[in-house]
């Protein structure tokens, strides 16, 4: 006995449709992946296009103070920060590891801000160290000064020229900060700055 042309046709029928449906399944996955791609580059050139934009000067005061001001200038689409951190890093590339018996300890080292200004400690919140800043709100268009002082050299360091080789290892050497900043539940922004010091006499000790 043959088969039944209705079996045939019904059987190729349901593979065609197992095959139509299989394959639609694929493309909406497709499509989906797809889409997710495009949102996650639209998210980030957004993210990108939103990046802070700071203007950040140092102006000399009286004796060793400074003023650090900082103004967020844009971008206008940004309208504002909910927190805005500064840290500030070191100013040159050298390595100060300690590497000799009876030197300074690493958390020492870490402590010391190896630059021409730091924070004044514990003054608008600083830290101890004057490295960091707490965060703070800022709008675009607005600005917030912060006091600022000339740095020390270490406690290990001797020499009766001590304070002089300090204030000259840092001539002419920028200041360098790394603004965090915060808006909402959007990815944070890491802003890295340098900031031209005011020119300084170089000491000598006669």
């Amino acid at each position: 006995m043959g088969t039944p042309w209705v079996s045939i046709i019904g059987g190729t029928t349901a593979v065609f449709s197992a095959v139509a449906t299989g394959g639609a399944w694929l493309a909406a996955r497709r499509a989906n992946a797809t889409a997710d791609a495009v949102a996650r580059i639209e998210r980030e050139r957004w993210h990108a296009d939103l990046t802070p934009q700071f203007r950040v000067t140092l102006e000399g005061g009286d004796g060793d103070r400074a003023t650090l001001s900082v103004h967020l200038a844009g971008p206008l689409p940004l309208g504002h920060l909910d927190e805005v951190s500064v840290e500030v890093r070191q100013s040159d590339d050298l390595d100060y590891t300690p590497t000799l018996a009876g030197g300074p300890t690493p958390e020492q080292v870490a402590a010391q801000v190896w630059g021409p200004y730091r924070f004044v400690p514990r003054v608008n919140d600083a830290d101890e160290n004057g490295q960091v800043m707490p965060a703070f709100p800022l709008r675009v268009g607005a600005g917030r000064p912060l006091a600022m002082e000339r740095t020390r050299p270490p406690h290990w360091q001797e020499g009766n020229d001590r304070e002089a080789r300090w204030r000259d290892k840092w001539l002419n050497k920028p200041l360098r900060l790394v603004l965090t900043c915060r808006r909402d539940d959007l990815d944070p922004w890491t802003v890295p700055y340098e900031v031209e010091v005011p020119q300084a006499p170089r000491v000598r000790t006669l």
